[in-house]
């Protein structure tokens, strides 16, 4: 199968089923066209997924489909962004079409959940590699980034911690991947989290006019809590206690389920400061969807319980060129 056919074949009607009234020229000229609507900010952002680094050899490929793209619309969750449309670099040892088949079907049914037209990309042969491009719009000026948060404000999370990073120790070995397996319903759980994370988008569409900083969960949340700290030169204070933990993780992790919520990541819920005051007059619904962990104090560091966390790689996440010791 030649390059042009595999776009056609089974790229072409992603974009034929998940049209967005945005995308103007999609797939098939030599760039798309999107319109912006007036008084509004184009957010764009692009995650690249390797294989053997990103995700397993061997992953099966829709869920793959469904990962590449939730990683990236993560970020616009993260930043209040109105989702619209995303491309596609796909690079491919072969064009095997069961492969090709089963990641447009993962791929599909990601854009129709998260509401993302398919807009381009291209195709070439090489290691499995997949770098999407994801488009959001907000309103000006109204982009939720990570400067903003202020002494006294709250910390709030999303959803449960750690239950995708703990779902590495679950995944089949290459060995084991077209057998039956017998998976116990904790262990389907968070496996589940990892195979299909929830881009919070519309939380984060929510919180727009309410946080004052926000980032997503993708390197666990001390990590990317600090990036929050660093770009608006604070500090924290976390209560451990306070953590949302599922079930599930609790009784598969004991008394470690902690830390995996701490530093796991793959998770992609929301992390957000919201000033106290924003927080008591916020709908119960939105509230419901959160929980307050800690608070932003002046002084810079990040606290544990009143215990400082020592800078450096538990508090920065992960480096694809730092030296292993």
């Amino acid at each position: 199968m030649g390059e042009f056919e595999l776009i056609r074949q089974y790229f072409m009607p992603l974009a034929r089923l998940h049209g967005s009234s945005s995308v103007i020229v999609g797939p098939g000229d030599d760039c798309a066209v999107q319109r912006v609507p007036p008084g509004s900010d184009l957010v764009f952002s692009i995650d690249t997924l390797v294989e053997g680094v990103h995700f397993p050899v061997g992953y099966r490929p829709d869920y793959l489909g469904w990962r590449a793209l939730a990683v990236a619309a993560s970020d616009l969750a993260a930043m209040g962004a109105e989702p619209g449309c995303f491309t596609l670099a796909l690079t491919l040892p072969e064009a095997d079409e069961l492969w090709l088949r089963d990641f447009a079907f993962g791929l599909g049914n990601a854009a129709e959940s998260f509401g993302l037209a398919i807009a381009g990309g291209d195709t070439t042969r090489g290691p499995l590699t997949l770098s999407v491009q994801v488009h959001g719009v907000v309103e000006q000026g109204c982009a939720i980034r990570r400067t903003g948060a202020r002494a006294g404000d709250l910390i709030v999370v999303s959803g449960s911690l750690g239950d995708a990073g703990a779902a590495l120790d679950y995944l089949p070995a290459q060995d084991d991947l077209d057998a039956d397996h017998s998976v116990a319903a904790d262990e389907q759980f968070v496996l589940e989290r990892y195979h299909h994370p929830q881009p919070r988008l519309d939380l984060g569409i929510a919180l727009r006019k309410l946080a004052t900083a926000a980032i997503d969960i993708s390197d666990g949340l001390l990590a990317d809590l600090n990036h929050i700290l660093e770009a608006s030169n604070v500090g924290a204070s976390i209560e451990l206690a306070r953590i949302p933990l599922s079930p599930a993780l609790v009784r598969l992790k004991g008394a470690a389920a902690t830390d995996y919520a701490l530093h796991s990541g793959d998770d992609y819920e929301l992390c957000a400061t919201i000033s106290e005051a924003s927080w008591v007059a916020a709908p119960e619904w939105l509230k419901q969807q959160l929980t307050v962990v800690g608070v932003i104090e002046p002084v810079a560091g990040l606290r544990l319980d009143g215990s400082a966390v020592v800078s450096g790689s538990e508090a920065t996440g992960f480096d694809h060129f730092r030296r292993k010791a």
